[in-house]
């Protein structure tokens, strides 16, 4: 059969460095990180004391005050970024069957908050169950997804994608097949969450997953680095609005770029630890190149997952040697986790978004906070080190890995 081509004709966010997709790319190019100290709970006993927090956000100023009460934050969040990405798209949901339009979101944890203070209200009390009747739908991964929905009235495929930091990665590759199949018209795709809570922070700090940089948290974050010391959570939503090629072109949509290949594996290695040889990596990335019909030699920038751990730095620069060979000394590559800390399982989309938008400006998005290499890398490879770059980008690729070994990759092209 004849696969059609997708493509992307809207974007949205808000994440730690704007409420959105301006915002945004204005502060990406510029290096500017989206670190602070934690507002969103007293964390003066905490091992980690900083994170990237979405600034100044009020719900009121987008939700009615009777609704935030009934939605997590990381719903909020996707709301916010689904909403900006189909204004953006200019979509008439007028003119358009919603049966042929799906939302497929994703979540690596959820409702976690939610699940927090109701737990802790009953351990606190006198053993009666006096719980939220709003726990259940606030607290479950789907429920973005599902709101989404609720709040345009699209009828098409609806799930939630749920495979840790590579959970929206997999929901572009999700609806990127399921258009090419004719399945759909078009797909809201991408992901929120807003993990930055007691027990978010407390326990990737037990893991000694994230960084204690807390002199000085707005270097915390520093893929690469020969002195990183574990990642700095974000939160936010990003969106991408995933349509048909012959679909966008005959409603007179603005194009950014296509969705072109993509591709999803497993290390099955450890729950979370890379597979230090990359062999998970280096296919995730050669399958998705086959996938959108291209070659290695084809592609000009690469998103790494890039986390700022001392393990997945060393593996995924290895990876992309293996994979690319020679071409990989002409690629550019950069962590934008650097700036925006990592979403967890709305990383996939943010990320998604800065490749997109770096194939359209032909700008390249920095890795900041570099003074010193690992000296397990390659200092031939070009990791974009502190300052934006200005060149072709044809051709983009997105990495997305997750505790479980899930690892995604999405391939957008001009």
């Amino acid at each position: 059969m004849n696969l059609k081509r997708v493509v992307i004709t809207g974007l949205g966010t808000i994440n730690p460095l704007g409420h959105n997709v301006p915002e945004f790319w204005g502060n990406l190019i510029k290096g500017v990180s989206g670190a602070g100290p934690i507002t969103r709970f007293d964390a003066s006993k905490f091992r980690t004391q900083f994170a990237c927090e979405v600034k100044d956000y009020d719900p009121i100023s987008y939700f009615d005050k009777k609704e935030v009460r009934k939605m997590d934050l990381y719903t909020q969040f996707g709301l916010i970024a689904a909403r900006e990405a189909l204004q953006d798209s200019g979509l008439d949901k007028e003119q358009e069957n919603v049966k042929r339009i799906g939302v497929i979101w994703g979540a690596g944890i959820g409702g976690l908050q939610t699940f927090f203070e109701e737990c802790r209200d009953f351990a606190t009390g006198d053993g009666t169950p006096r719980f939220n009747p709003f726990f259940i739908p606030k607290m479950i991964a789907n429920m973005a997804g599902g709101m989404i929905a609720i709040e345009h009235g699209f009828k098409g495929p609806n799930y939630t994608t749920v495979s840790a930091c590579a959970s929206s990665a997999h929901a572009l590759v999700d609806a990127l097949d399921l258009i090419r199949l004719g399945k759909a018209d078009v797909i809201v795709a991408g992901g929120s969450e807003a993990a930055i809570t007691v027990p978010g922070v407390g326990g990737f700090s037990a893991m000694k997953a994230i960084s204690t940089r807390n002199d000085d948290p707005k270097t915390a974050s520093r893929p690469f680095d020969a002195d990183r010391d574990g990642f700095v959570i974000g939160e936010g939503g990003a969106c991408l609005i995933i349509e048909e090629y012959e679909h966008a072109v005959k409603r007179g949509a603005k194009i950014y770029a296509e969705l072109a290949g993509g591709s999803a594996n497993c290390d099955a290695y450890h729950m979370t630890a890379p597979d230090p040889t990359g062999e998970g990596a280096c296919d995730v990335m050669l399958n998705a190149l086959e996938n959108a019909g291209l070659k290695s030699e084809d592609v000009d920038y690469i998103n790494v997952h890039g986390t700022s751990t001392g393990l997945g730095d060393v593996a995924e620069p290895k990876a992309i040697q293996k994979a690319f060979g020679e071409h990989a000394y002409n690629l550019n590559i950069s962590s934008t986790k650097s700036m925006t800390g990592h979403l967890l399982g709305a990383a996939g989309a943010i990320e998604a978004i800065a490749c997109v938008l770096a194939v359209k400006n032909d700008v390249i998005p920095p890795t900041i906070n570099f003074p010193n290499l690992d000296p397990e890398l390659d200092p031939k490879l070009n990791f974009t080190f502190n300052k934006a770059q200005q060149r072709t980008v044809n051709v983009a690729m997105s990495n997305t890995f997750g505790f479980g070994g899930h690892n995604a990759c999405v391939v957008i092209k001009k």
